[in-house]
């Protein structure tokens, strides 16, 4: 009975610790084998890495079984630098609270040498911003260098274009930066919506990214009639419009 005892305090101790089943440490280093696109890398032992906090261009898009190639604007800069940062080299991979996402991949903040691959991809204006709670222990540092490279026109951030609601449709896909009057906000337990008058564009804040907006002492509420500048690439959902919106770094006030 003792033994059965201890080992079952065993199996607890090792399942509070590395999760579960999961033999990966909060740190490890990994030699990179390849680069798949500017946020996706290849380790050494075949598994894939999704870099934590950022989004950058496509380079690819998953058509049934196959992908096929798309090449967003910057998606092939954002590779290369990627790919001269980390390929081929030892890269420490440091995790969050959430291990891999839907499709398996690990997702990690990547460190090669004393580079932090995630913010240097949005220094460079490279990437954008993408936090998703509950990964968002290096947000500060992140929306520090996305600032950084914004304020320096830096990469994509000397391209984007200032647009009006109406025209957001033309960006299907691509980054934006769209300007136009908050009508009105909708709330539900699981999403924020502004609107933005009769357009067929909107922001989209899902609830666990609510807390970002809080911590940063802005009341969502307080956008209503205020002319906003929302960055971020835009999507389409049910015939509509939309730009998610992560963080409040996302959204400037104009007036």
């Amino acid at each position: 009975m003792i033994f059965y005892r201890s080992a079952a305090l065993f199996l607890f101790l090792c399942f509070f610790l590395f999760g579960c089943g999961d033999n990966f440490s909060a740190s490890k280093e990994f030699q990179v084998k390849q680069v798949i696109d500017g946020d996706t890398i290849e380790l050494d032992n075949g598994e894939s890495v999704r870099y934590i906090g950022i989004d950058t261009p496509e380079t690819r898009k998953r058509e049934g079984d196959t992908w096929v190639y798309v090449g967003e604007p910057f998606a092939e800069k954002a590779k290369d630098f990627n790919r001269r940062m980390v390929e081929g080299k030892v890269a420490r991979l440091e995790l969050d609270v959430q291990k891999k996402d839907k499709y398996g991949r690990l997702l990690a903040y990547c460190f090669v040498e004393d580079n932090f691959v995630n913010a240097r991809m949005l220094q460079e204006g490279l990437a954008l911003l993408y936090t998703i709670p509950p990964n968002i222990k290096y947000v500060d540092p992140l929306v520090k260098a996305q600032k950084e490279a914004r304020e320096n026109n830096r990469g994509l951030w000397a391209e984007i274009p200032v647009i009006s609601v109406k025209e957001a449709g033309k960006y299907l896909n691509q980054v934006a930066i769209v300007e136009g009057k908050v009508s009105s906000i909708y709330q539900s337990a699981k999403v924020t919506i502004l609107n933005f008058g009769r357009s067929d564009f909107k922001a989209v804040i899902f609830k666990n990214d609510l807390a970002s907006f809080m911590a940063a002492g802005v009341s969502v509420s307080s956008y209503k009639g205020k002319t906003l500048r929302i960055s971020g690439k835009v999507k389409e959902y049910k015939d509509k419009f939309e730009i998610i919106v992560s963080h409040p770094s996302s959204i400037e006030v104009v007036d």
